[in-house]
Order: structure tokens, then C-alpha cells, then sequence
């Protein structure tokens, strides 16, 4: 047993994995990238192939969180809560940037999204710099 301790007396971390064996940070990642690969391909049925039964009852308004259509997507971070993992997504849509946590689970032997919610909503630069025109000619003309 002591050969297995490192230093400062404590046990190698177990890799990183929720209580469910099947579904680790690495599975997690590549499905929530092919999520956002999807809605970048404009192919929301290959993008809600990913959400839980419960978001699927409720579909129209948890799209709604989501950019449509993407131009981007990234995903920012995954990291293990409980018995499954929060990850961070970054989208982009023609005329807004989005950051939306999404809650993993495993359902039926694949990770699948059981929970959406926005972090942040950004508007584009351009647009506002088109509104910021409109407003000033406006203003000249009276």
C-alpha cells in the first residue's frame, strides 16, 4: 500500500469519471461538440438526438436558448457534478453570441442534456454599430 501513496502522503486521484462508469469527461466532451457541430450544420434533429426525453416534451423553449441558426460553436468546459457533468457552450448566431450551461447525464447507456440554462447573451458588435448609425441619422434629420 505505501508504494501507491505519492507525496505529501496522499493517494493517486482516480481519474475523473461521475458514478455512472459508462459515461466519462471525454464522452461527455465529444457529444456536447457534436451537439454544437450540429447546430452550426443548421441540424436540429441531430442536435436534439442529444437532449433527455423531458427537454424533448419541451422543445420549442429550450431551442429558444439556443442561436438559430449558428454560425459557431465551441465548447468552453466540462467539468464532473454529482452523478453526471455541467458543460459550458459558446454559440454564436448571426446577431448575438450565447453561453449556455448544459447539464449531462447518462440515459440509457449515452450522455444525454437533462438541463439548459443561458449564462450570458451578447450582442453582435456589428449590429449594435448599425443601430448606434440608424439612431444618429435619425437625430440629424429632425
Amino acid at each position: 500500500m505505501a508504494e501507491d501513496r505519492v507525496r505529501g502522503g496522499h493517494l493517486p486521484a482516480p481519474a475523473v469519471a461521475c458514478d455512472d462508469v459508462a459515461m466519462d469527461e471525454s464522452l461527455v466532451r465529444t457529444h456536447a461538440e457534436s451537439f454544437c457541430e450540429a447546430l452550426v450544420a443548421g441540424d436540429v434533429d441531430r442536435a436534439i438526438s442529444d437532449f433527455s426525453d423531458e427537454l424533448r416534451r419541451n422543445l420549442g423553449e429550450v431551442l429558444t436558448l439556443f442561436p438559430l441558426p449558428a454560425t459557431a460553436g465551441r465548447v468552453d468546459s466540462v467539468a464532473l457534478s454529482g452523478a453526471g457533468y455541467n458543460v459550458v457552450m459558446t454559440l454564436t448566431g448571426e446577431s448575438e453570441e450565447v453561453q449556455v450551461q448544459t447539464r449531462w447525464k447518462d440515459r440509457d447507456g449515452e450522455p444525454k442534456v437533462v438541463e439548459a440554462s443561458h449564462l450570458s447573451r451578447t450582442v453582435m458588435e456589428a449590429e449594435a454599430t448599425e443601430e448606434e448609425g440608424a439612431a444618429e441619422s435619425d437625430e440629424g434629420s429632425a
